[in-house]
């Protein structure tokens, strides 16, 4: 595992495999790179595939106080890595922050998403705010475990499920990494699509859905494609937010070899 610093001194710490076309995976909530390290593999044959740990999380450090522009910022430093330009694959609020890093004018070849969770009605957008406060209050007691569960709660996740979970031997790990939960909040912003800033998105720009996964997140996924000036949408026929990464891997190929 190697290490690049970002502008503030925060370590990343990130693998690289494979050659070819470079490209930066962006994990998402409760995540680290470990969590994309099969995509990778099933990417190596045909790129310069790198995966790191997010600030908080994982073998990076982490300096607060926190803002998204750090975020876009240790991006910035990993392309630095990969020769000063890359394209960017992100997961759920990990394609968020691709989005918003390739919005700050970052040199992004094409970018790709899998179900950004924006929110698409008054309801969805109400439900995220109360996240937010709750978490905010959970994170500043140091309930991580709490925190954890609302976040397991706002996916939809069953309150049997969450004990099971709290019981497992995962949990721990969770918890290890539940502060980064309000970094992942804060790059959703509201929750809506931030639709001024993909307008000036100019990569290309592929938004991916689960053919078996929630209407919300195909209805995000195509306003994400008919927002950015060059975009697409497509569906991955049944899967869900826990996409396949051999399934996901050809299509994802074939938009970045392009």
């Amino acid at each position: 595992m190697e290490k690049t610093y970002s502008r503030d001194g925060t370590p990343l710490a990130h693998t690289r495999t494979g050659t070819g076309p470079a490209l930066v995976l962006v994990s998402g909530a409760l995540s680290t790179g470990a969590t994309l390290a099969p995509l990778a593999a099933a990417l190596a044959d045909r790129f310069e595939v790198l995966v790191y740990d997010r600030r908080g999380r994982g073998a990076s450090g982490d300096t607060p106080p926190y803002s998204v522009d750090r975020e876009i910022e240790d991006l910035a430093a990993l392309v630095g890595t990969l020769g000063g330009q890359s394209s960017f694959y992100g997961v759920s609020s990990g394609g968020a922050l691709a989005l918003r890093a390739a919005a700050s004018g970052l040199p992004v070849r094409r970018v790709a998403v899998y179900e950004v969770p924006y929110a698409m009605d008054d309801d969805s957008a109400g439900t995220r705010a109360e996240y937010t406060a709750r978490l905010t209050e959970a994170l500043g007691a140091g309930r991580r475990g709490d925190a954890v569960e609302l976040f397991l709660r706002l996916t939809g996740l069953g309150e049997e499920m969450i004990q099971g979970a709290r019981r497992s031997p995962m949990w721990a790990g969770l918890e290890s990494v539940a502060p980064s939960l309000a970094y992942d909040d804060a790059v959703l912003g509201d929750g809506r699509p931030p639709r001024e800033a993909l307008a000036s998105v100019t990569a290309p720009v592929l938004a991916l859905a689960g053919g078996a996964g929630t209407e919300p997140m195909r209805a995000a996924a195509r306003e994400i494609a008919q927002t950015v000036p060059d975009g697409r949408y497509a569906e991955l026929a049944g899967q869900s937010h826990m996409v396949e990464p051999g399934v996901l891997a050809p299509v994802l190929a074939e938009f970045f070899a392009e």
